[in-house]
């Protein structure tokens, strides 16, 4: 892999846009990028001629044009470069590489205190003569935000040593832009999960922490300080005796107080304390009566955060995720909770799972890596 950024070669305005078009369909005749981009056929094919001659794009084919005839098929060539996605979680640090069509080119798992490591391995994987066009990384904390377009590393960034380390394993001079793990895992769901066909929904993330991402029109909300979906930040509790405190709401309900609760609750007559959500949850389905009533009381707890956030947003569609939230044991509390304080919301689990967050930052460092080169590329015809 490369170390530093490859400008992309200077093109012309329809050589340029026929570049995003490719990077959108993965592989397309010259007739379909006419019909895609909306361009004539000769200009379709003078711009992937040139296209061509810088390696932008590359012919990967032939197929039947329905006429006897057949047709050049063309796919991105080595020259697009590819884009890296990583997630910072609270245990596992996940990495993913892909080209600018999506194509999966390389991936690495590992404890989060390992996460430089695990970007590195993930970076060596990657073609060795794709230019890195764009780095997205998934955090927990909004306030880590760099200004976009700025093209520099951030640094500076306040996110901890972990995310400091991982810097420094990044290749100089690439974009890298933060973004909010939960948005990401929204956009995930939009595309590849249960939201398929909905332009309009919330996805709502239960774990270590709590967050909500918004979807309306088929785009993430972020916000004016890029902050939506900070569920943290609801005033709790709400109590004539008791004052509010600073993500009381995210310490109640998230899977730490979860479990504490359950150590408290758990009787010695029935064995051993179930210390992860996974056991709690696999205890509840195999009939422990305390488990399923502190799972119980979990789906009440969250139907009504559930209904806090459909008063707000009128999503019409929640999907449930999080390392307890994802569980379908919680469904059938949350909806009920949810249909007694609020309207009718379809409630479903996640569909992408642990994978939500670097498959959507994947898909955005790859929107933004096919911008970075027809930005960079663009000249006047």
């Amino acid at each position: 892999m490369e170390n530093d950024v490859e400008r992309a070669p200077r093109l012309t305005e329809s050589a340029s846009h026929v570049f995003a078009v490719l990077a959108q369909a993965g592989t397309a005749t010259r007739p379909q990028l006419a019909s895609l981009a909306r361009l004539s056929k000769p200009t379709v094919s003078a711009a992937v001629a040139e296209l061509e001659g810088v390696r932008l794009a590359a012919h990967s084919g032939t197929a039947s044009s329905g006429t006897g005839r057949n047709a050049a098929v063309y796919r991105l060539g080595p020259a697009a470069g590819a884009v890296l996605a990583i997630d910072l979680g609270p245990a596992l640090t996940r990495v993913r590489g892909c080209g600018l069509d999506g194509t999966l080119l390389a991936e690495a798992t590992g404890p989060r205190a390992e996460a430089a490591d695990v970007v590195r391995e993930a970076l060596s994987a990657l073609p060795a003569d794709a230019p890195l066009r764009s780095i997205v990384v998934a955090v927990g904390d909004v306030t880590a935000r760099v200004e976009e377009g700025s093209g520099m590393r951030p640094a500076t960034a306040k996110a901890g040593p972990v995310f400091d380390a991982v810097t420094v394993a990044l290749p100089p001079g690439v974009p890298v832009h933060l973004e909010n793990n939960v948005n990401c895992a929204a956009l995930a769901e939009l595309h590849e999960g249960a939201a398929r066909g909905r332009h309009t929904f919330g996805y709502l993330r239960i774990g270590v922490g709590i967050g909500l991402g918004i979807v309306v029109g088929g785009q993430v909300l972020a916000g004016a300080n890029g902050a939506a979906g900070e569920l943290a930040r609801l005033p709790y509790p709400w109590d004539d005796g008791l004052e509010p405190r600073h993500e009381a709401l995210e310490e109640y309900i998230g899977a730490r107080s979860l479990l504490r609760r359950t150590a408290e609750a758990w009787p010695a007559s029935d064995g051993s304390c179930p210390r992860t959500a996974d056991r709690l949850f696999s205890l509840a389905g195999e009939g422990s009566a305390v488990a399923r009533s502190i799972v119980d009381r979990h789906a009440v707890d969250v139907g009504r955060l559930a209904a806090a956030v459909t008063a707000v947003l009128d999503p019409g569609l929640l999907v449930l995720g999080g390392s307890t939230g994802a569980f379908p044991q919680l469904l059938p509390g949350v909806r009920a909770e949810l249909e007694r304080l609020s309207w009718p919301t379809e409630v479903v689990s996640s569909q992408v799972g642990d994978l939500g967050t670097v498959v959507g930052a994947a898909r955005l460092a790859v929107a933004r890596g096919v911008q970075n080169v027809t930005d960079a590329a663009r000249m006047k015809d």
